[in-house]
């Protein structure tokens, strides 16, 4: 007699998961399947900008089910056509194409820039990238990301990203050359460990794409929808990019992405980019319902205080217990904790209902939601303390 299968078997064992099945979701709680009550500061990864289901989005996926799923991207669609005008109406570009993941927009991205060199450049193709950059797990964008665990996998990577340091203009200068189109960046990198581009080095890598005449591409798919506490992490630096890409928070929980562009950047030509289920009225009717409240000044200014009132708590946290700096911008920060323990304490914060993220041993990550309240930040801080507290003091017994 052969043993019943376990339910997670069907699954692929690609990460490994708590025992524990999400049933439901309410702003800053998930519950799992016994019932019990969870604080996220998660958020799918940022995913979740307004929290978990909130009924703006339960409300246009509800209307915009009895009217239409889709098409098929080779017709117009009312919602898509209102969350592009919307997108362009409130940023610095002026064309989108609608993506199903970040890493789709980013190979967009990559796709557009080496079209750019084609049409522009002489065929340049090469792309300047960042150690500890992470843009997705595609073949391209694990190619160009500088994450040291991908650096063996899947061999052969796609040729023609060179890797600078952030935050060393000299180093992206070095590698410019003929068969460089274009230098592609997180303004925040989040797998990293939060290590924020300068606002600084944000105008010298603007400054000197412009004088050797290549393409400036920020992937925001983390920072952007408000999550730094405006609608995009450019708008900090006061510059513009050429190329942005967007995941993520713009579908608030539903697989969303984009990819914008500057008229002289959009340079596809029939044929060049598509997608099944791109741009589909249903997922840009989300898009829209979350545009339409993140966009507003009291929304983001919200934000910021939010921000700065969970740093201002990690920064005393820090301090109580002999950690590191506090880093990051608005609801992206970082805790460094100076100890390889991050696994530890997501594992123990999570036996006691609070989802925590450790991109790196050394650090905790923060995504709650956009609109996480004050009480919310006090009852995860209040949780971290305690075992950062139980920590401090099992080092001391040993």
């Amino acid at each position: 007699m052969t043993t019943a299968p376990h339910p997670y078997d069907a699954l692929m064992d690609i990460t490994a998961r708590p025992p524990a099945v999400f049933v439901r979701g309410e702003g800053s709680w998930l519950w799992d399947d016994s019932g019990k009550r969870y604080l996220d500061f998660v958020q799918g990864w940022a995913v979740n900008c307004l929290g978990h289901s909130p009924p703006c989005i339960a409300d246009a996926l509800a209307a915009q089910a009895k009217l239409l799923l889709t098409p098929s991207p080779a017709f117009y669609n009312g919602p898509s056509l209102k969350l592009a005008q919307a997108l362009v109406a409130n940023s610095c570009f002026d064309r989108v194409f609608f993506a199903n993941s970040g890493a789709e927009a980013n190979e967009g991205a990559i796709k557009l820039a080496r079209k750019y060199g084609v049409l522009h450049k002489n065929g340049a193709h090469e792309i300047i990238s960042f150690a500890g950059g992470f843009h997705g797990r595609t073949l391209a964008t694990m190619s160009a990301s500088g994450k040291k665990a991908f650096e063996p996998l899947f061999e052969p990577k796609v040729p023609g990203f060179r890797k600078a340091e952030l935050n060393d203009i000299d180093s992206v200068e070095r590698l410019i050359n003929n068969k460089t189109v274009a230098v592609m960046l997180e303004p925040i990198q989040g797998e990293a460990g939060v290590w924020p581009a300068t606002d600084r080095f944000l105008q010298e890598l603007r400054a000197l794409t412009q004088q050797h005449g290549l393409l400036l591409i920020f992937d925001e798919i983390q920072t952007g929808m408000g999550r730094t506490g405006k609608l995009f992490h450019y708008e900090h630096a006061g510059i513009e990019p050429d190329i942005m890409t967007l995941g993520k928070g713009i579908g608030g929980g539903v697989p969303l992405a984009a990819l914008l562009a500057t008229e002289k950047a959009s340079c596809f030509e029939h044929g060049d980019q598509g997608g099944t289920f791109n741009g589909n009225p249903l997922m840009c009717a989300v898009g829209l319902a979350v545009l339409e409240q993140v966009v507003t000044l009291e929304f983001l200014q919200a934000t910021v205080e939010a921000g700065r009132h969970l740093e201002t708590e990690l920064q005393r946290l820090s301090a109580r217990h002999g950690l590191g700096e506090v880093r990051g911008r608005g609801l992206l920060l970082a805790l460094d904790l100076k100890l390889p323990i991050g696994a530890s304490i997501v594992a123990q914060a999570f036996e006691q209902g609070l989802l925590l993220n450790s991109p790196q041993p050394d650090a905790l990550r923060f995504m709650p939601a956009l609109n996480v309240s004050r009480e919310e930040i006090g009852a995860m801080i209040d949780g971290l303390d305690g075992i950062l507290t139980k920590a401090g003091a099992a080092r001391l017994v040993a």
